[in-house]
């Protein structure tokens, strides 16, 4: 079973980036309608996904029991994996010379919440970097948040084994509320089940926040 929702949800990874390329080709060669290019258009799709974050974390049938077993300690997981993406992508702005410190922190803190961060991205550094730019580092956020999660999903049985059952849940991200929590529940134990669940909430809940907040 989980093997199948594993492929399943690279099957879907793949169809978002093909979807995303055959966008990419059709606004090449101009074959959609002007209503398209409509920045209004990306807006409320922006308005829509947030609401969706919104509406999947109230929504869920959990909610009420992680809020009753929450303790402080719980906290450090998620600020784990908070600081070590910063890290990770503060250093790799070291590499990218092209972009900056605070514009590769926005990508990382898509924490694998590639369709959100994605759009996110390129709709506030717009203003800032132009369109053309501002694309090109939506695109960069998209496909490392894809990325992220597929690597969770292929090297769970490996981060447990060399560093510890906590490691998968790190690496997720916010994804670890949903599309890695079967992989994460069949190597790590049915115990961290709850952990995982509660660390994608947080993590989830940030995305907007700090993408918005190293976009700005």
């Amino acid at each position: 079973m989980f093997s199948f929702l594993k492929t399943n949800k690279m099957k879907s990874s793949i169809i978002l980036v093909l979807f995303f390329a055959l966008g990419c080709l059709l606004g090449w060669l101009d074959l959609l309608p002007s209503f398209f290019h409509n920045p209004s258009l990306s807006t409320a799709i922006l308005f829509l996904l947030l609401f969706q974050v919104g509406l999947s974390i109230g929504n869920d049938k959990e909610l009420k029991q992680i809020l009753k077993s929450i303790r402080p300690k719980l906290f450090l997981i998620p600020m784990a994996t908070l600081l070590g993406t910063f890290i990770f992508s503060a250093f790799i702005s070291l590499i990218l010379v092209k972009w900056s410190v605070t514009e590769c922190l926005a990508v990382g803190s898509g924490f694998a919440y590639y369709s959100l961060s994605s759009i996110l991205i390129t709709q506030l550094k717009t203003p800032s970097i132009g369109v053309k730019l501002a694309t090109e580092l939506g695109t960069i956020a998209l496909i490392a948040n894809i990325l992220r999660e597929i690597f969770t999903l292929l090297l769970t049985p490996l981060l447990v084994r060399y560093f510890g059952r906590l490691a998968p849940i790190c690496a997720g991200g916010a994804t670890t509320m949903d599309s890695t929590l079967p992989i994460i529940t069949k190597y790590c134990g049915k115990d961290l089940v709850f952990i995982s669940i509660f660390h994608g909430m947080i993590v989830d809940f940030t995305v907007p926040f700090l993408v918005s907040f190293f976009c700005s």
